[in-house]
């Protein structure tokens, strides 16, 4: 072929994902920590919290134990403030907005880091590079070989990193926390993960879900020729064509 992929090493893309998941934590960290403030998170929690506590002082429970290590009294105990709860407007009310706020918190936390990482920085650096994949010399281009569009990254980044790769996991993960889904979330986890080292294994680009939905791939940038527009990759291999013939004996 006249413009072989010459795709980015796993051990590059590993470095680079690890060094762009610090920066984007840390980001998302503190965007999450004002959101927090701006919500009154705290404010909300803290009520919740002194709901529970007034239900475990006149129940007499505990509810830090395991279920597990409750003796039959302590569980009849128990179940009854947990009725008592579910029947008191207050607590309901709360709980509500806790768990409310923990998803726009964590979701905008995240949003606003993924895509400051994976699209407007991609945008300043050129090529698809993130910060991890400028420090290890590798960037993004379409398949075709061609630079990547804007509309290509930021599909990348708001439907393939953000929302597929991240949200969908971390919703599960906050449900399970929250009691909403049980062993069928870590079957679902678990199943993404497959998936995902499934296709970087079988697909010909080595390509996740982010860079298959995009139709981009990860590239060597010190051996990859990327081409500005489709017409300049058409007039090169022309050239290339032209030049070939003229050196044929035939």
């Amino acid at each position: 072929m006249i413009n072989d992929i010459q795709k980015a090493s796993i051990w590059k893309r590993f470095a680079a994902a690890l060094l762009d998941f610090i920066l984007i934590a840390t980001i998302a960290v503190g965007m999450a920590a004002l959101i927090s403030l701006i919500t009154g998170y705290d404010r909300a929690n803290d009520r919740l919290n002194e709901i529970y506590a007034e239900y475990e002082e006149k129940y007499d429970i505990d509810r830090t134990k395991s279920v597990d290590s409750l003796t039959e009294e302590e569980m009849k105990r128990y179940e009854e403030a947990d009725r008592a709860i579910s029947q008191d407007e207050e607590a309901i009310s709360a709980y509500s907005l806790v768990m409310n706020l923990t998803l726009v918190i964590t979701s905008l936390g995240i949003l606003s880091a993924v895509m400051t990482g994976e699209f407007i920085i991609p945008l300043i650096l050129k090529n698809g590079q993130t910060v991890g994949k400028k420090v290890f010399g590798i960037g993004v281009m379409m398949t075709g070989g061609t630079k990547i569009k804007t509309v290509a990254l930021f599909i990348r980044a708001l439907l393939g990193k953000y929302t597929i790769e991240t949200m969908i996991p971390v919703l599960i993960i906050i449900m399970i926390y929250f009691g909403g889904i049980g062993i069928l979330g870590v079957i679902i986890l678990g199943l993404i993960v497959l998936l995902q080292l499934i296709l970087m294994a079988a697909t010909s680009n080595n390509s996740p879900i982010h860079d298959l939905i995009s139709d981009t791939v990860v590239i060597d940038m010190s051996s990859q020729r990327i081409f500005d527009s489709e017409s300049e990759l058409i007039e090169y291999e022309k050239k290339i064509h032209a030049e070939s013939v003229a050196k044929s004996p035939y």
